[in-house]
């Protein structure tokens, strides 16, 4: 069985040790050679990595390891690009998130003007990601979870279209990994969906069993009166089950009811409720703050124990059960599996009465020539409207970012569903844009 060499990008991240975790629980099915972590931080990496490669050294001996802040040692020799990176980090997330919060608006890392932002830091970290590929290993792909994913998606379909670059998101695994639960089922494989949509905007509407039986109705019934919140959320300590998940996770009983045939992605609260969500927002004090008081601190803390015993046994660190779907990408990718996962690709026909060049998230067979996208057909009046109003969104930002033009890019603030009105998109402009000058290019 062929043993694959991959690289992380964003070695320093607070997801890496469960994603590591994660890929040495599967190395049956998706066997590694060399594990390679790459950072332009050295220093945030290093504790980050000092404590995988001794997680790594416990599990399989035999697996290369290796951090590097160096692009060419990192991308040389890998068969697959993992990239989840974070330009600014969380000290611009914060800022993303308390600029609109400052006229009312929606503060969000990637929807509204806090997603606007943060795309505009993406896209040239992301686009230098997929040279240090082609150049270093131009056989290898790029599987890119960095967000804002959609905004990310229509950069490199549009910047880099021939290269092996697939984007994806965990947020809909982790809500069918609820569904699952809902169901009474043991593993993700044991249902079947249909989705479309955009990232972070979109619908479920077939939902069966590998017998075939529709389980649609019963989750129906279930989400109308408990939204996504099952048993577990309450009561494990995991990714999407802190408060402030568990909140997201109950309106999707209000988002469901303007559709009650389908199920929403949860993202959609911010884009139906924006009244409610500023409301129930504490502007000084929002998620970032909570992540850099929880998440930074926990998992920098127990990889600093692991290093310092030397150990992984005994200490606290987590597997990222949620994000297998990399390993289940990864190989479909490697072995020609045809393994069927969600992923955002370029509409291309698959939905009949959409934007041929928008990036939408749709149901993949995923094989060693990458994606093949399942049809969708025709999708109804209300959700069609919706995502060409969020997709030009995201074409003007990527034109902005391109044409360098403050006008684009305000344009798109004005036609975010989160911006209550042109002059307040302004604003909200101004003042990302005032912050955000190492990161963006300079706007004319």
């Amino acid at each position: 069985m062929k043993k694959s060499s991959i690289v992380i990008a964003g070695g320093g991240s607070t997801f890496t040790p469960g994603i590591i975790l994660m890929l040495l629980e599967n190395l049956d099915r998706y066997p590694l050679r060399s594990i390679k972590f790459y950072d332009n931080d050295a220093e945030r990496q290093k504790v980050i990595a000092e404590a995988c490669e001794i997680i790594v050294k416990e599990k399989d001996p035999s697996i290369e390891f290796l951090q590097t802040t160096d692009p060419e040692t990192a991308f040389t020799d890998v068969d697959i690009v993992m990239a989840h990176i974070r330009v600014g980090k969380y000290k611009m997330r914060e800022l993303d998130e308390k600029i609109p919060l400052k006229y009312g608006v929606v503060g969000q890392e990637t929807c509204g003007p806090g997603g606007i932002a943060y795309g505009m830091r993406s896209i040239q970290g992301v686009l230098e990601l997929v040279d240090y590929m082609e150049k270093y290993s131009p056989n290898a792909w790029l599987l890119n979870y960095s967000n804002p994913a959609a905004i990310v998606a229509e950069a490199t379909r549009r910047l880099r279209p021939n290269s092996k670059l697939i984007n994806i998101c965990d947020m809909p695994i982790s809500i069918e990994n609820n569904f699952v639960e809902i169901l009474g089922f043991k593993k993700h494989s044991d249902i079947i969906t249909r989705y479309y949509g955009l990232n972070h905007f979109g619908w479920w509407t077939d939902i069966r069993d590998q017998d075939g039986n529709d389980l649609m109705p019963k989750l129906r019934e279930y989400v109308s009166k408990n939204g996504y919140l099952v048993q577990t959320d309450l009561e494990e300590k995991k990714q999407h089950s802190d408060e402030s998940w568990n909140a997201t996770y109950k309106k999707a009983a209000d988002v469901q009811a303007l559709d009650p045939d389908t199920l929403p992605n949860t993202y959609l609260k911010y884009y139906f409720f924006p009244d409610y969500v500023v409301e129930h927002t504490d502007p000084n004090y929002t998620r970032a703050n909570q992540v850099i008081d929880t998440r930074e601190k926990e998992v920098f803390s127990a990889c600093r124990e692991i290093v310092e015993k030397q150990t992984a046994e005994g200490t606290y660190m987590e597997v990222d059960e949620h994000a297998s779907y990399i390993v289940d990408l990864a190989v479909g990718l490697t072995f020609n599996t045809y393994e069927r996962m969600l992923l955002i690709v370029e509409n291309n026909g698959i939905i009949s009465n959409f934007d041929p060049t928008a990036m939408v998230e749709v149901p993949c067979l995923v094989s060693s020539n990458g994606p093949e996208p399942l049809a969708i057909g025709t999708i109804p009046t209300m959700q069609k409207g919706l995502m060409e109003q969020q997709v030009a969104v995201e074409k003007l930002v990527v034109d902005a970012w391109e044409e360098k033009s403050y006008q684009k890019l305000w344009q798109a603030m004005a036609l975010s569903r989160t911006v209550p009105s042109v002059s307040v998109a302004k604003q909200i402009l101004d003042d990302l844009y005032e912050v955000n000058k190492e990161y963006w290019p300079e706007l004319v």
